[in-house]
């Protein structure tokens, strides 16, 4: 492992930023359904980071992420498994792609670049952003494309089918039982889907089978012909950990800083 590779992973910018906010934004009919904006106060044409938090579809509430204040946050809500009688883990996902389509649609009115919009999230988030940037259909009912998007950067997400959509389905089958359908990123792989850097940690201290089947997500793009997909191991993390190791590489990938060694052909 180079010197380069391991003061990149360390690497943080400060660009001294001044930054606004607005909490609370609507994006979609549902009362959960709220985003909160962070953008770098009189800059134009930057890029933009849509976060999706963690929680297994079941908890969690939205927040910002410690990335250089050049970059804007869009942080949102959506609804939970299990509250207000929600059961269908496709109407995660269907909010989850209302709030990029609002980013998409309305970021240019705080100066930035709707070309540069970027998906991550933490474990749930992650799932959420690889369905929402890798399955077409759900973009699409909000009238965008994939194709869209500058990339995605899921932290520990879940490429088979999530085990809490799976148990709010009725699947009563053991929770590591991979099950791979229309719900599952891995059923999306393709040489057609966004620049992708999957992010997990280090096997066996990651959540069971979650780096193996993130690796071979970003293998099979790949062999799809895929030429930037990246897969970072980060040592001796477990899943908590990794959102804290996790999160310099989402401000790497934007700024196009991730080290060579992840590059096609170059993973370790």
């Amino acid at each position: 492992m180079s010197k380069n590779f391991i003061a990149a992973c360390f690497l943080m910018v400060v660009a001294n930023v001044a930054a606004e906010e607005k909490k609370g934004v609507p994006y979609a009919v549902p009362e959960r359904c709220r985003l909160d904006v962070k953008w770098p106060k009189g800059k134009s044409n930057f890029s933009t980071v849509v976060w999706f938090h963690g929680g297994g579809l079941t908890s969690g509430e939205r927040h910002f992420i410690p990335i250089d204040d050049s970059i804007a946050q869009v942080a949102a809500n959506y609804r939970l498994l299990g509250q207000k009688g929600l059961t269908n883990g496709v109407e995660c996902i269907r909010d989850a792609a209302a709030a990029v389509a609002w980013t998409l649609e309305n970021i240019a009115k705080y100066g930035g670049d709707p070309k540069k919009v970027y998906v991550s999230g933490m474990s749930a988030g992650g799932y959420l952003a690889m369905m929402v940037g890798m399955a077409p259909q759900y973009l699409k009912e909000r009238g965008h494309d994939i194709h869209e998007l500058a990339g995605l950067a899921p932290i520990s997400g879940q490429a088979t089918k999530h085990f809490s959509v799976r148990k709010f389905f009725g699947d009563n089958e053991p929770q590591f039982l991979p099950k791979i359908d229309e719900l599952a990123p891995l059923r999306w792989c393709s040489a057609n889907i966004p620049p992708i850097v999957s992010i997990c940690g280090q096997e066996p201290w990651e959540w069971k089978c979650r780096s193996e089947e993130n690796r071979l997500l970003i293998s099979s793009c790949i062999a799809l012909g895929h030429g930037k997909a990246s897969f970072v191991s980060l040592p001796y993390c477990d899943h908590a950990r990794t959102y804290t190791a996790g999160v310099p590489y989402v401000e790497m990938f934007v700024m196009g800083r991730i080290p060579d060694e992840l590059q096609m052909g170059k993973r370790q």
